[in-house]
């Protein structure tokens, strides 16, 4: 069976840490077993060297010689194990021809039971002497990990068999060859792209979009079809990266059972590995997968395998008859399959589900309800009513100061009402991503630190407001200077807020569409107020000038602003109408990630 494609990631850093940008001084005891080196990439297939020994009998005591050899490599790691099984600890020791070049490492409990580099300078060949145990099995295989350079290596190159004297040699060749080779899943191509039929039927299925077809361009598929004590999957979406889903207990990344489908040019490896938090996979050694198949076309890759429902030999392989939220994630994979992270907030089922159960065809959402919210009450408060609450108290304070409502101005009820909705909307909004995240999110960037600056200057506005001076007051118009600019700059870090919170992934707002939408409003905002503003200017032009006389100017004045209540209220109808419009926009973009 062949090792994960991506299992390569797991050895390299942690087992060869010094071999080759792991362990240069070859120490590697941790591949004792698996003799995989973590470089975050797939082993090559065809191996370009050869293990070759000058004798294919012996006896315990004897010593073999043993050379490994082919193109400049810088790292290696030879070990014998019994032919007949190869998953058995190394057997017999080792002695050395040159200890500039090679090191005796201890495996298990046998002592100098393998050989590495002591440093990764090109080699062409290296020469050892393997030592016969007392106890030795019939027949040794050697076996050789060869790296020749960070990306490229080979692991289980199958040496010579070698038998005890007086032991026919195996008839048939013992299949040891084959299962040393296999460090990567067999595979088959698959012909022609999925299909949905049987979804909610037959077989268990996730789209996103809704109902999409899984041979279309933009359609990410996840199917599960149960065969008896076995689970055939399927899944496929446009990415030349690579594919992931992963089973959980909750919504949160961390402790899940994860598959990836990743390409590393242009062939697609398929490995499962361990969710641990937000940090990268760690990816499995053990092969649980079988029948894996594979097509990469027009963008689209799909990938298939069958796994067995339970898999208590697998440590990490959650039982597929129990109901767990389901994710699906895409992202780009660079050179040698290393993955880096999702493009884009992943596919997250709704609810719990059992995937051998009653069939379904579902959906997903890729932005959190709480998010959801988080932005649409957001959008409310800054782009609806604030918005309008400015316009109503710069400009109708004249027009409506002779209408009044509950023994108060109409504009300032207005206004005051419009603005402690946007105090309360803001307060509610800024406590959802922290209920969601469970503190400070460290993904965001500036948003939550904007967003705390807005909090705080939201709260103080009517805070101040509380202790406004009469209208006569020699400091009302300090305090309206305080009033103004702490507005102004309130909503000016609020624009600038939402703009930076709309590519964040958890949103997963349509890009450039938000953007676009958001410039569109600015531009609304601004384009209302400057025509207000010529309005103003236009009617206090018509006002008489009367010198040093003050009183009747400000008469003038409110008389100018009368004149031009209707194309006002007109101009503020047509404002809030399109405030409506960006706003249901908005809403039905964020309830369709």
């Amino acid at each position: 069976m062949e090792l994960p494609g991506f299992a390569v990631a797991v050895w390299m850093y942690v087992c060869l840490s010094a071999s080759v940008g792991g362990y240069p001084n070859g120490k590697v005891r941790e591949a004792c077993t698996s003799m995989v080196p973590c470089h975050g990439s797939s082993p090559q297939l065809s191996p370009e060297h050869t293990i070759t020994v000058n004798g294919t009998e012996f006896k315990p005591g004897d010593s073999i010689e043993v050379h490994l050899s082919g193109p400049d490599f810088e790292g290696f790691f030879i070990q014998a194990r019994d032919a007949e099984h190869l998953d058995s600890p190394a057997v017999g020791s080792f002695l050395l021809a040159d200890r500039r070049r090679s090191q005796l490492l201890t495996c298990g409990r046998t002592k100098n039971s393998a050989v590495s580099h002591t440093s990764k300078s090109k080699k062409k060949e290296i020469k050892v002497y393997w030592i016969a145990p007392g106890d030795a099995p019939k027949h040794v295989q050697f076996l050789a990990t060869v790296v020749k350079k960070y990306r490229i290596f080979w692991v289980k190159i199958p040496g010579p068999i070698v038998s005890q004297t007086d032991v026919l040699s195996p008839t048939p060749p013992l299949h040891a060859t084959s299962e040393a080779m296999s460090t990567s899943y067999p595979v088959s191509y698959i012909s022609k792209p999925f299909s949905a039929s049987g979804c909610g039927s037959m077989k268990f299925c996730i789209r996103n979009p809704s109902n999409c077809d899984p041979g279309s361009a933009s359609c990410f598929f996840l199917s599960f079809q149960q065969e008896e004590s076995s689970v055939f999957i399927e899944m496929s979406g446009p990415s030349e990266g690579y594919l992931a889903f992963a089973l959980s207990h909750d919504q949160w990344m961390g402790g899940d059972d994860a598959y990836l489908c990743v390409n590393e040019d242009h062939r697609i490896h398929v490995s499962t590995a361990h969710l641990k938090e937000r940090s990268y996979p760690l990816l499995d050694l053990e092969n649980a997968l079988e029948d894996v198949s594979w097509r990469l076309a027009d963008g689209v890759l799909q990938c298939s395998f069958r796994r067995r429902i339970r898999l208590p030999a697998y440590k990490g392989r959650f039982n597929l008859d129990t109901s767990y939220y389901i994710f699906l994630a895409d992202g780009e994979a660079s050179e040698g399959g290393l993955i880096h992270k999702h493009r884009r907030q992943p596919l997250v089922t709704d609810g719990l589900y059992n995937v051998t159960g009653l069939p379904q065809d579902i959906g997903g959402s890729r932005s959190p309800r709480l998010i959801k919210a988080h932005g649409a009450l957001m959008f409310v408060a800054w782009i609806t009513t604030v918005s309008i609450g400015v316009i109503v108290a710069r400009f109708f304070k004249p027009v409506w100061s002779h209408s009044f409502l509950f023994g108060k101005e109409l504009w300032f009820q207005v206004h005051r009402m419009l603005m402690l909705t946007t105090v309360m909307l803001t307060s509610i909004s800024f406590v959802l991503p922290f209920v969601y995240r469970g503190g400070w999110s460290q993904q965001a960037g500036f948003h939550p630190y904007l967003g705390c600056a807005v909090m705080a200057l939201a709260i103080f506005q009517p805070l101040m407001a509380g202790f406004r001076p009469s209208r006569h007051a020699p400091r009302r118009q300090l305090f309206n200077w305080f009033h103004w600019s702490t507005g102004t700059t309130a909503r000016i870090l609020a624009v600038v807020t939402m703009f930076l919170g709309m590519d964040l992934p958890a949103l997963d707002l349509p890009d450039p569409w938000d953007t676009y939408t958001m410039i569109g409003f600015v531009a609304w905002h601004v384009g209302t107020d400057v025509l207000l503003e010529i309005h103003s200017y236009c009617l206090v032009r018509k006002v008489e000038v009367i010198e040093d006389d003050r009183v009747q100017i400000l008469q003038s004045l409110t008389s100018a602003e009368a004149e031009g209540c209707l194309f006002k209220q007109i101009v503020l109808t047509i404002y809030v109408c399109g405030n409506i419009v960006f706003l249901v926009a908005f809403l039905i973009a964020i309830n369709q990630v």
